[in-house]
């Protein structure tokens, strides 16, 4: 009879002291092998292992791609209100502002503060007058970004837009020919608080050559500047600027009236001052001896054909003594295919004072030259310190030399020509407004930065 145990006895003896039933043993000892070379559900494992992490990158991916987002944006915003306030002119703050809300971006709304500044506080901008400085930053708030980091994420965008103000004086119009501004030799070209242009994408387009040098409030050319050194600008030295547009390029006067006088009119009659008549033409040369006087009346005048034209000797004058601040003298020299072009020349210190008309077909301009003209026309307006046009020389297919104006008696001056030589000293302004002329440069903006 087998002995007795107690069963509370019986449940406390540990299982590995407990003798094993026979062939019990080897089969738990291949059980236990079979489970831990078992992987089934290991991937699930790895998966709830890693699966955090994985949802925390492809979240923070996702909030890093919505700042970029937000940035872009932003940057669209702060290039328009740039462009925006750099052609507003006064008020640019509040046009800045303006344009920046219309993309979402309010000043003080939602934690958005748009800078302004003129000049721009950095970059290569910060002397010039004429460029404006937007900056726009909005903080964003972080989600899954803030497992590494704290406080919000600063977003911020910057643009810099330069005006290119419609005060230029000089403008030559050729989009292709090499120095189609020249400036050489010893000159000294002064162009007080306005602006040179060169249209032509030559190489160079404009050329400062030998000892001469050349002021201006901004010089801009389509193509390269050779000789930048010389130039003194405040507001730029530009190349690669867009085409600046013909300001005159719907005017024409008045049909050329007919017949026309073919007689040379010769001004040397004793010192006396003499006149030809407006609204005439006149297709053979009209000439001022050196010492003689042309005194003009307002109006037209029309030199037509090869054979007709203006010459005007040194130490001649040409005038208009009874032209008010209104009623002033158009020069338009013209002709045909078939008969040629007129054209002008007025020599080393001639005294030439003419004012344009402020109204009617030709107002603001001085002198004109027709379009249809051949390219290459020569004029010569080389009168110098005592020679002041006032309103715009415009002779759109001319190759011109010029040397003129004493920047005082005349307070508006535009040289408008298909090439353009600058010789001897020359002072222009411009202040064409009260003429009723155009300006040269529309207030545009490009962005520079």
């Amino acid at each position: 009879m087998a002995a007795f145990i107690p069963w509370k006895a019986e449940v406390g003896i540990s299982s590995q002291m407990r003798p094993a039933p026979d062939g019990c043993q080897s089969h738990q000892d291949s059980f236990l092998k079979r489970f831990a070379r078992d992987e089934t559900g290991s991937y699930a494992i790895v998966i709830a292992v890693v699966m955090p992490v994985l949802v925390g990158t492809a979240g923070l991916g996702t909030e890093v791609a919505w700042w970029f987002y937000k940035h872009k944006n932003m940057l669209s915003a702060a290039d328009s209100a740039a462009v925006s306030a750099a052609t507003a002119g006064t008020n640019l703050t509040t046009e800045a502002n303006a344009i920046a809300t219309f993309y979402g971006y309010k000043n003080g709304v939602n934690g958005v503060i748009v800078t302004v500044n003129q000049p721009p506080s950095t970059g290569s901008f910060t002397s010039s007058s004429l460029a404006v400085e937007v900056i726009i930053t909005q903080p964003q708030q972080r989600l899954m970004s803030a497992l590494f980091g704290s406080g919000a994420v600063p977003v911020t965008a910057r643009a810099v837009a330069l005006a290119n103000i419609g005060t230029g004086c000089v403008l030559a119009l050729d989009p292709t020919a090499s120095s189609a501004v020249n400036v050489s030799g010893s000159n000294n070209l002064n162009l007080i608080n306005c602006n040179l242009y060169s249209n032509s994408s030559g190489s160079p387009s404009l050329n400062v050559g030998g000892t001469a040098r050349v002021s201006a409030n901004l010089v801009g050319a389509v193509g390269a500047i050779s000789g930048a050194s010389n130039i003194t600008a405040p507001n730029g030295i530009r190349t690669g600027i867009r085409p600046i547009a013909d300001p005159y390029a719907t005017v024409s006067p008045p049909t050329t009236p007919t017949p026309c006088d073919p007689s040379n009119q010769k001004i040397n009659s004793n010192g006396k001052a003499t006149s030809i008549s407006p609204g005439v033409c006149y297709s053979g040369l009209v000439s001022v001896q050196s010492g003689y006087t042309l005194d003009l009346t307002p109006g037209i005048y029309y030199f037509y054909g090869s054979g007709g034209g203006l010459s005007v000797q040194g130490n001649a004058t040409v005038t208009c003594s009874t032209c008010t601040s209104t009623a002033g003298v158009t020069l338009v020299f013209t002709g045909s295919a078939s008969n040629g072009w007129a054209t002008a020349n007025i020599g080393s210190n001639a005294n030439v004072t003419l004012t344009a008309p402020t109204s009617g077909p030709t107002k603001g301009i001085v002198m004109y030259g027709d379009r249809n003209m051949t390219t290459g026309a020569a004029f010569s307006l080389e009168g110098g310190g005592t020679q002041n046009f006032g309103g715009a020389i415009y002779l759109p297919k001319a190759n011109l030399q010029f040397s003129g104006g004493n920047g005082t008696t005349t307070s508006c001056t535009q040289v408008i020509a298909d090439t353009i030589t600058l010789t001897g000293s020359s002072n222009l302004k411009v202040n064409c407004a009260a003429m009723g002329g155009s300006a040269i440069g529309t207030t545009t903006a490009q962005l520079v930065e």
